[in-house]
């Protein structure tokens, strides 16, 4: 969940936050800035080069898009970061930033295209001993060369559950590991990078900065965005929320009001595609067995309210939110089994693709472990092939 550091907190949590440069407290003020295309690739807005018009900047809370210029100026109130959803034919090394007073994305201009490629990763789940599982999938993204890298969340063995030190391990190796990619990489957060809200195992007090949702933006920015490219609007979410101890599937009230102002700036005609790691709706209940306590239960206390767990319960939120948009697919992961689910009347595929960690098995079912390849021609999305990743 959300938790926003007004001051009284922020002058609470000043020595902790000396001490750890990579969190992140919530900042009151205004940020200005250009959108621009580098053409000398410094990373600076010289004087002859140009702004880009109308591209989202937002801090998770608000959206601003900026002017002719490329100017945007924003009442930052967010978590402490800022981030561009990323236009069409341009590309960036830095599309989040750390909210400052002054802050300015340098975008290179490239070539447009109609068609592409992109493969949706998930549940990678890494350590020491899943490497070989990470280099047989770079491996595998090399050989299909995709335009772009979904990954939905598990990208770490655990943080939920474990030390800060533990933690921080895998989101460094993860971190590390993930940069050898060659291709344009976009993540969502699952249940394993929520850190330490397991503190009956972890330890780990509440107030920590990097507490919950927080580790997670301090190594990889926003947990919930947007960005563009031939033609789709692609919006990450982050599908889960918590309550004191334990995780559930949704979409929280403060991000839903952020999709409302992303969605509202573009054509209704654009192709959406979401992803995210909890899914909508799934058939993975009906594989796995019902868990009636542990961590991984079927069932938790929503707001006071019981749940199922393992799916986003607000789903319909969303889809009201998107009902009128042009939005084929929706992608997810958690259950580590490719999965394929449809509504007679909704136009929308919901899809959920393999681990990468390895094989799952749920009685005398057995999925294996892979990523899905899906391809864009004109907007268009197709079926996806679902690649094995042992064979």
């Amino acid at each position: 969940m959300h938790k926003k550091y007004f001051s009284r907190t922020i002058i609470v949590f000043a020595l902790l936050l000396i001490n750890c440069p990579g969190t992140f407290a919530q900042k009151n003020e205004t940020v200005t800035g250009y959108v621009f295309i580098d053409n000398n690739q410094n990373g600076i807005k010289d004087g002859n080069e140009e702004g880009i018009k109308n591209v989202a900047v937002s801090d998770e809370v608000n959206v601003v898009t900026t002017d002719v210029n490329g100017f945007y100026q924003l009442s930052n109130s967010g978590y402490g970061i800022v981030f561009i959803s990323l236009p069409d034919g341009y590309t960036t090394k830095n599309f989040w930033q750390k909210a400052n007073s002054n802050l300015s994305f340098a975008l290179t201009k490239t070539k447009p295209v109609t068609s592409f490629s992109f493969i949706q990763a998930s549940d990678t789940h890494i350590s020491e001993k899943s490497l070989e599982r990470m280099n047989r999938f770079r491996a595998l993204v090399d050989s299909v060369n995709p335009s772009l890298v979904l990954i939905t969340g598990d990208l770490v063995r655990d943080a939920l559950r474990v030390s800060e030190k533990e933690a921080t391990g895998y989101y460094d190796l993860f971190k590390n590991e993930i940069q050898k990619v060659k291709q344009p990489v976009w993540l969502v957060p699952g249940n394993h990078e929520i850190f330490g809200i397991e503190r009956h195992l972890s330890l780990v007090s509440s107030k920590n900065p990097l507490y919950g949702r927080n580790m997670y933006r301090s190594y990889f920015g926003p947990d919930y965005y947007s960005f563009n490219y031939g033609g789709v609007h692609f919006i990450a979410l982050n599908s889960l929320e918590f309550e004191d101890l334990w995780y559930y599937g949704s979409i929280d009230s403060v991000q839903l009001e952020w999709l409302k102002k992303d969605i509202a700036l573009l054509s209704p005609s654009t192709p959406v595609v979401t992803f995210q790691h909890v899914p909508f709706f799934t058939g993975g209940m009906s594989i796995s067995p019902y868990e009636p306590d542990g961590p991984g239960r079927t069932l938790e206390k929503e707001k006071g309210v019981i749940k199922f767990r393992h799916i986003v319960t607000n789903a319909q939120d969303v889809l009201a939110i998107l009902k009128d948009r042009n939005y084929p697919l929706a992608l997810a992961g958690h259950y580590h089994y490719q999965q394929k689910f449809s509504l007679e009347g909704v136009q929308t595929r919901f899809e959920q693709t393999a681990a990468v960690i390895g094989p799952s098995e749920e009685g005398v079912i057995k999925m294996p472990s892979g990523i899905t390849l899906y391809k864009v021609i004109n907007g268009k999305i197709d079926e996806g092939i679902f690649i094995w990743m042992d064979k």
